[in-house]
């Protein structure tokens, strides 16, 4: 596939975990940790691809109204990830963004992102981003204050940009949700603004190469006009 077809920036909304458990008689956190298990792998196809960023919607602060047995769990479940991996990002030279906010985050959690993100910092090529404890409205919320604690008013997008948790990315190219549901969920709204959208009925636990491969061939064929006529 010719390099300009294929999106800089694809931002991931994994769903499914849950169904995938209930449709097998297991557990809802037996679906949690399949969908932890091929994330890994998820991230080098992505790199094979050429993708230059991947964000992938871990947990929202919408997720907290969840029962405190799955949210204890899924804890657990991005502790491991998160340590597991650190010294992959390292080992590959890829470059980690959190994007999300630390209330009612962990402290270890918290310090482990953090920590990733400051010694990943002069990584280039592949970023990977992940969204935990995020919202698109609260990080929105987040910016404006950021900019209004220095005095200052927003006078462009870029202004605004700047201030927000995707500071210095690309805006998204290619939103992909699995399970067939078909919408953002408030993830990376302003980001997304002219991204192409694709959803897939496979549950995430089942993702893989072919469902990416798939998603960017679709992407790849269609016209982006960015608001201009199609000649």
């Amino acid at each position: 596939m010719e390099k300009t077809k294929i999106p800089r920036h694809v931002a991931i909304i994994p769903d499914g975990n849950g169904r995938w458990a209930i449709g097998r008689n297991l557990p809802r956190m037996a679906g949690h940790r399949a969908g932890a298990k091929i994330f890994p792998d998820v991230v080098g196809w992505a790199r094979e691809a050429g993708i230059e960023v991947l964000s992938v919607f871990c947990f929202s602060t919408e997720n907290w109204k969840r029962p405190d047995g799955e949210v204890r769990g899924l804890m657990r479940i991005f502790d491991v990830l998160l340590r597991r991996n650190f010294r992959r990002l390292l080992r590959e030279k890829i470059r980690f963004r959190w994007l999300g906010s630390a209330d009612g985050l962990q402290r270890r959690i918290v310090e482990t992102l953090r920590a990733m993100e400051l010694e990943t910092a002069s990584n280039c090529g592949f970023c990977l981003c992940l969204a935990i404890n995020y919202s698109g409205r609260d990080e929105i919320l987040r910016a404006v204050e950021k900019i209004s604690a220095t005095g200052s008013a927003i006078e462009s997008w870029q202004s605004l940009s700047q201030n927000l948790d995707s500071s210095g990315l690309p805006d998204v190219d290619l939103v992909v949700r699995t399970s067939g549901e078909r919408r953002l969920s408030n993830f990376l709204l302003l980001q997304s603004a002219y991204a192409e959208l694709h959803f897939t009925e496979c549950l995430w636990p089942d993702f893989s190469r072919e469902e990416l491969l798939r998603a960017i061939d679709e992407y790849g064929q269609r016209k982006r006009r960015f608001g201009a006529i199609n000649h």
